[in-house]
């Protein structure tokens, strides 16, 4: 259908079709938002008995739409019911409600209501904090477990065992003398951690697996997705995630701490009624969750702050910044009180450069960016790929997978100095200055310099492997710190040869600048500015990381080379397409999430995208058991309320939990026919009775000859626009006020309708066609893997059985249940949304291989 092609042409005698009591809705979105206010005001001065049954009914349905899973939030009712709540508290406040102006009760009331924002912060900081304190201890010392102990102290690390020592004590022993079994020692360690891990989280809580940056991303914007911020979520995500880190996996905490924050302000401000019943007021206390989460991993407060706000929020006002700058602000002032690593630094890996830079360095800070952009491209397309194949063949088998990884990072990063330690300790030692200190494995000896550099390039071609292959397995994985030490690591080596050019020829017109008495090139330096640009390349984040990148260092005069190498980045990094790996994923996943970073030019009208054929129900003379017919047949979040079927004159629309819900509390309240009649007309309600409760009377007939008045329940100011509408306003629309569903209409006549999901169709289907790709070969490729790595497992079972005399023996994969999706056909992929039928082509996504 297209706006050219109506099939509603304008009729000079349309309003002749009008119901008598029908008016003409506002035509404005900010006019009809004013209109829903004053209905709902009407409503509350309608008498004192009204207000207070009003208020009930409202509670009761914001509790059951708390329930429903994967349902958008409609941003225009929350901010409608938002203001009708603060005016009824403006006349309260003034006297103008009840008899008298309010006690020193309600005033002490309202005083606390007001400070209830920061008091919900200021909690959530605190536990924030101390919840990052526990964990950055506990982690480090199931990291150190897997090489030694303490003879002093066996619940101290390495670190503290040998405070104030550089390179080891006499009180931190190795497990044996016997390399070899110290070698087994660490791999079988680091597998049994992963094996908890993985069997915590598909036990207990499966949402607690991944990063969850890409959930919360979805969460923030309106997306509901049940016990994803749970108690449950938070206490598994705490306890698996530093097994996860000390199994060995080249995955980071840093991804998963926004999700443990988030949690945890998700758990303690549903104490609270406040935000409990009020979705955009969570939404404030989220953002800033988030904030705090970055804050406490790295260090940064400003960094988190920003970081909500240029990844994480697409709506951030003052008020939520101000909270998110609070909320990071304690959360790191209690970790700094907390002093997990007992240097009164809040990060592991802080230092502090007090060598200047050289403008002749620019150059290979320009490299060090293009391999930022080249890196996150080259990951997040081979991680998809991956993450298909792990959603085709090892989505039955989470547990076996994640052992099987630790067990062979174990086995490759054990032999190389600089993958067998933790990767948080590794970056410390990378960004270290060589001026007399801990010199970790020659790093600062000349001799030694060349086989270091071998050791750091095989350790960054590993290590990118290595996180392609275990990102979005299911246990806790965050991918912001691998993604740092690989840059490190790279970095550290081109420092490294940049310092060896320069000791080759101190006399080139090229090092002119450097002074003869002084270290001219600081290779550290390298490996944080390496950092920076890997970080920024697998985010697609560059405000954020350089801000972040300073409060590590606090080095001033570092800022603009970090800048330098983010812009590049950011350049190389749009050359391969918009968006970091968290905004993959949610496309990979399916969300109905619209990001506001890409820029679209389809050229067609929304009527070319929308549904025609629309599920409706007139104003008045639909009968009680048709409506639970309908809300039994169909799964549709919502139904267009029309004059009648010929006329299709749109009058409001009534979402499924509010009809749901009226038509139970009709029932329970009264015997009712099916038969009796149903009535969603608003204004004769209000013309006549005003909003008052359901209400059935039935004389001795076989036939009820009243109705049940439904209108109080119906939206009579929806979001509707123009068939001829382009398609990216109507995206913007849903961007900015958030409706969950814009109906279409022309001349007042419904003729569709138009949801998020609609819109990411069509998308995906417009980018299908312009870039077709050929998956045949990919899929063979991933075919023939899946056979190669049943018969490695078949191999080794028939050895251990052989070995066993039969007695044990390892059950081999069975061929799993494959899903339809395949790797580049965005076609394939299910988008989630609560507002169509759960049979169609793009149903709601199944989340057990989560």
């Amino acid at each position: 259908m297209t706006s050219q092609n109506l099939p509603f042409p304008p009729s000079p005698n349309l309003s002749s079709h009008l119901h008598p009591n029908f008016e003409r809705r506002p035509s404005s979105i900010t006019s009809r938002l004013s209109f829903a206010v004053s209905t709902i005001e009407e409503g509350n001065n309608a008498g004192n008995t009204a207000p207070a049954q009003e208020q009930q009914i409202e509670e009761e349905i914001a509790e059951i739409k708390r329930y429903e899973d994967f349902t958008t939030i409609d941003w225009v009712q929350d901010a409608a019911r938002e203001q009708a709540r603060r005016k009824s508290r403006r006349r309260r406040k003034a006297g103008l409600i009840d008899k008298g102006p309010p006690g020193w009760r309600y005033r002490l009331w309202e005083s606390y209501d007001a400070a209830q924002g920061w008091l919900v912060v200021t909690l959530i900081g605190i536990a924030i904090g101390l919840n990052a304190a526990f964990l950055n201890i506990v982690t480090e010392w199931l990291a150190d477990v897997k090489i030694g102990y303490c003879t002093t102290a066996f619940y101290l690390n390495e670190k503290f065992c040998c405070w104030g020592e550089d390179n080891g004590c006499s009180a931190w022993h190795r497990w044996t003398g016997f390399e070899p079994f110290n070698y087994f020692f660490y791999i079988v360690v680091g597998a049994f951690f992963a094996f908890t891990s993985a069997s915590l989280v598909k036990s207990f809580a499966p949402y607690a697996a991944g990063s969850g940056i890409s959930e919360i991303k979805c969460i923030i914007a309106g997306f509901v997705m049940k016990d994803f911020l749970g108690f449950w979520t938070l206490l598994i995500k705490s306890i698996c995630l530093p097994l996860a880190i000390a199994s060995g996996l080249s995955v980071g905490k840093e991804g998963p701490s926004v999700h443990y924050a988030v949690c945890t302000g998700n758990v303690i401000s549903r104490l609270f009624s406040k935000y409990r019943r009020n979705a955009s007021k969570m939404r404030e206390i989220l953002s800033a969750c988030a904030a705090a989460g970055v804050a406490v991993a790295f260090g940064s407060p400003i960094g988190g702050v920003l970081f909500s706000l240029e990844e994480m929020s697409s709506y951030f006002p003052l008020k939520t910044m101000w909270r998110s700058y609070f909320c990071a602000l304690v959360a790191t002032a209690i970790l700094a009180a907390m002093n997990p690593f007992r240097t009164g630094q809040v990060v592991m890996f802080q230092v502090s450069y007090d060598r200047d830079w050289h403008f002749f360095e620019t150059f290979f800070y320009i490299i060090l960016g293009i391999f930022g952009g080249l890196y996150g491209a080259f990951v997040m397309k081979w991680n998809l790929r991956y993450q298909a194949f792990r959603k085709r063949y090892f989505s039955q088998y989470p547990i076996v997978e994640a052992t099987l990884l630790a067990l062979f990072t174990g086995i490759i990063c054990y032999p190389n100095i600089f993958l067998r330690i933790d990767m948080t300790e590794s970056m410390e030692l990378l960004f270290l200055e060589c001026d007399g200190s801990e010199d970790y494995h020659g790093l600062c000896a000349p001799g030694r310099r060349w086989w270091n550099v071998l050791l750091l390039t095989i350790a960054t071609v590993l290590r990118i492997f290595l996180v392609i292959i275990s990102y979005g397995c299911k246990v806790p994985a965050g991918i912001f710190v691998p993604s740092m030490a690989i840059g490190a690591s790279f970095g550290r080596a081109m420092g490294m040869v940049v310092e060896a050019i320069h000791e080759a020829n101190p006399q080139s017109v090229f090092f002119s600048a450097c002074k003869p008495d002084e270290p001219c090139i600081t290779p550290g330096t390298y490996a944080f500015l390496g950092a920076g640009a890997a970080l920024s390349g697998i985010m697609h984040i560059t405000v954020s990381v350089v801000v972040i990148m300073f409060e590590l260092t606090g080095a001033l005069t570092y800022i603009l080379p970090t800048m330098i190498v983010v812009g590049v980045t950011k350049a190389v990094s749009d050359l391969f397409g918009r968006g970091g790996i968290a905004d993959r994923m949610i496309w990979f996943s399916g969300f109905p999430y619209l990001d506001n970073k890409e820029d679209h030019n389809f050229g067609v009208a929304v009527s070319h995208v929308m549904k025609g054929e629309v599920v409706s129900l007139p104003v008045s003379g639909v009968a009680l058991g048709e409506v639970e017919g309908l809300l039994s047949r169909h799964k549709y979040q919502g139904f267009p309320i029309i004059e009648d079927a010929n006329s299709k004159m749109l009058v409001g629309y009534i979402g499924r939990t509010e009809l749901q819900y009226a038509v139970d509390r009709a029932k329970r309240e009264n015997t009712v026919d099916p038969r009796v009649r149903c009535t969603f007309s608003l204004l004769q309600s209000q013309s006549t009775t005003g909003l008052v409760a359901p209400a059935v009377s039935l004389n001795d007939d076989a036939v009820p000859s009243t109705s049940i008045d439904l209108s109080r329940y119906v939206d009579s100011t929806p979001v509707t626009v123009h068939p001829r509408l382009p398609l990216e306003t109507t995206m913007e629309l849903f961007r900015k006020i958030g409706p969950r569903v814009i109906l279409i209409e022309y001349h007042g006549k419904l003729i569709g309708l138009v949801t998020v999901k609609d819109c990411l169709k069509y998308q995906f289907k417009v980018e299908a066609a312009e870039h077709p790709r050929d998956d045949h070969q990919v899929l063979e490729a991933q075919e023939k893997l899946w056979g190669v790595m049943r018969k490695a497992v078949g191999w080794v079972s028939d050895k251990v059985s052989s070995a066993s005399g039969g007695r044990i023996r390892l059950s081999s994969f069975d061929e799993p249940r494959r899903s339809g999706w395949t790797p580049g056909n965005r076609q394939g992929t299910q988008i989630m949304d609560g507002d169509e039928d759960e049979d169609d082509d793009g149903g709601a996504l199944e989340l057990e291989s989560r």
